[in-house]
């Protein structure tokens, strides 16, 4: 039997390197093949997991410079079924790749817009001349790059290497520290991480008033519950009207954890705990190497 995980392709994304990881040590769990299926955008990747096309689904919710990925976090809440098994951190290194000589060349770079902001102060510094162009993936314009000297797109070294183009610049991020973080979504209840150390959730509230976030915060503060993460996103029905992803540092299969979850759920309109999980950092260079040592040896 084959496990599939959908992710958000083409090939050569960053999140494609978080799936490389996660499936080689499932793999190592199971003892089970895991096949990896590239999908065109987030959305589409989720509504696989929803579906029950995919096992998983890994995507990008967070990054350390940009902030959240608001899609992830909409789709999420759209799609309540899924649960976070896993958050996986990796480095972020971006390149520039282009077929052109000079900067001084280049008129356009393409990329996704979280890897556009994330290297805004070197492109204003480096390519003032140059349009930014946003697209779906950091490897969506790649396939243009032969075709015209003058275009560049954000990506990564490992996706040159993949696509054989050239990399103008090398570690174009404005933070050198740069990272994000990938959540690993499933809507297999039975398979949920009963022992992890962080507890996602989100929930929208009964009225748009004074004082009336502050009380589901006063429950976490009450029972002494650290919150790591908190971003409004529009509820999409009235503007001014929000509802919260919420990221603690605890778990919600303990009593503390129940016994807040239920103090939370009296003074929330919707309350929706996406999972309980562990976290773990990701080095792609490794990642990489044993997806290369794991197709060698499974060359005739």
């Amino acid at each position: 039997m084959t496990t599939t995980i959908a992710y958000l392709g083409p090939e050569g994304t960053y999140t494609q390197l978080a799936a490389i990881a996660y499936s080689l040590d499932l793999e190592h769990r199971i003892g089970q093949p895991v096949e990896l299926l590239a999908l065109p955008s987030i959305p589409k990747a989720m509504q696989a997991t929803a579906d029950g096309l995919t096992a998983f689904t890994i995507v990008p919710v967070e990054n350390s410079t940009e902030g959240g990925v608001t899609t992830t976090l909409d789709t999420l809440w759209q799609l309540q079924q899924l649960n976070i098994h896993h958050a996986m951190v990796m480095p972020i290194r971006h390149g520039l790749l282009s077929q052109a000589t000079t900067l001084a060349t280049v008129s356009a770079v393409y990329s996704h817009p979280q890897a556009l902001s994330q290297c805004q102060q070197w492109l204003e510094h480096n390519l003032p001349q140059a349009d930014l162009v946003a697209t779906r993936s950091t490897t969506e314009a790649l396939g243009h790059l032969t075709d015209d000297t003058s275009i560049a797109a954000i990506s990564s070294e490992w996706a040159a290497q993949l696509y054989n183009l050239p990399i103008l610049a090398h570690n174009i991020n404005d933070n050198s520290d740069n990272c994000t973080k990938f959540w690993v979504l499933a809507s297999d209840q039975a398979t949920l991480n009963q022992a992890g150390q962080y507890t996602s959730l989100a929930f929208s509230l009964p009225v748009n008033g004074p004082g009336a976030l502050l009380q589901p915060l006063e429950v976490l503060a009450r029972y002494n519950i650290n919150l790591s993460r908190i971003e409004s996103r529009p509820t999409k029905r009235s503007l001014g009207e929000y509802l919260f992803f919420v990221d603690l540092e605890t778990n919600a299969h303990s009593k503390i954890g129940q016994q807040a979850l239920k103090q939370l759920r009296a003074c929330t309109e919707t309350l929706v705990n996406f999972g309980t999980y562990s976290r773990v950092g990701v080095e792609p260079s490794l990642a990489l190497a044993k997806a290369k040592s794991k197709s060698t040896q499974a060359l005739p």
